[in-house]
């Protein structure tokens, strides 16, 4: 039997698709065929990443951690292209960095509500909608990190919050078993983003990564294959399972 990672037929929605991760995700799934609603809270960018992509994409605003934001970016989407979203990432995020013991409780209950609840709506709000629409053959992947499951001074709020994700993932994988909807979880290493970018430049981070055992960042396109298999119909016997591609950065 041959696998293919083809994805002409199917809708995704791409969370966080203004910049990073969540834009080259967005560009990637367009290339393989399918129509992409980009969604995030910045419209001017989406817009013209919409505008690179062509006919295939749609920009709609959204914040995640909103759930009539989100219930709103689905029925959006299901405007754009006639169907139900079938294919969903839920890759919003933030980094929420800051000492445990000086981490204003906003800044603490924002990154949770972001990259915790935004998560779990983004995905529920798909399930729901492939559920009531019939669909066979529904994907979602949530975006984790390593460092859910590696001790991250600086950064206990988002870790926490990474390490939820990938629980919940599970725990939804188990409810939905039946319903046709693979659910699984991509945990990347390191990758120079917006969001750690002035990190990496600095010497506290150059020395990090020069602890890495190949001493480098990951590149985003590291990704691209594992979050295709993922969205692919290849994937059909994969559902509750959490992908770590980090380079060996955990070695």
């Amino acid at each position: 039997m041959s696998f293919s990672f083809e994805l002409t037929g199917r809708t995704a929605l791409v969370t966080g698709a203004s910049s990073g991760l969540g834009e080259r995700f967005g560009r990637i799934l367009a290339a393989s065929g399918a129509k992409v609603a980009l969604a995030a809270r910045r419209a001017d960018r989406l817009e013209a990443l919409a505008d690179r992509i062509g006919a295939n994409a749609a920009a709609i605003q959204m914040d995640v951690a909103r759930e009539a934001d989100v219930i709103a970016g689905y029925d959006a989407a299901e405007a754009a292209f006639g169907t139900v979203v079938d294919t969903v990432i839920a890759n919003a995020g933030i980094d929420g960095a800051g000492l445990a013991t000086e981490m204003p409780e906003d800044a603490i209950e924002h990154t949770l509500n972001v990259n915790l609840k935004g998560a779990i709506l983004t995905a529920r709000e798909g399930a729901k909608r492939m559920m009531a629409a019939g669909v066979t053959k529904g994907r979602i992947v949530l975006i984790a990190s390593i460092t859910a499951f590696e001790p991250s001074p600086g950064l206990v709020a988002y870790s926490a919050s990474k390490a939820g994700v990938v629980q919940a993932a599970r725990s939804l994988a188990r409810e939905w078993a039946r319903k046709g909807i693979c659910i699984n979880t991509i945990s990347p290493g390191y990758i120079r983003t917006a969001i750690n970018d002035a990190w990496f430049d600095t010497d506290p981070g150059k020395a990090q990564v020069a602890r890495f055992p190949r001493k480098r960042l990951m590149g985003q396109e590291g990704l691209d294959a594992m979050l295709l298999f993922l969205c692919s119909d290849a994937s059909e016997f994969v559902t509750g399972a959490d992908f770590v591609l980090d380079d060996g950065q955990t070695l």
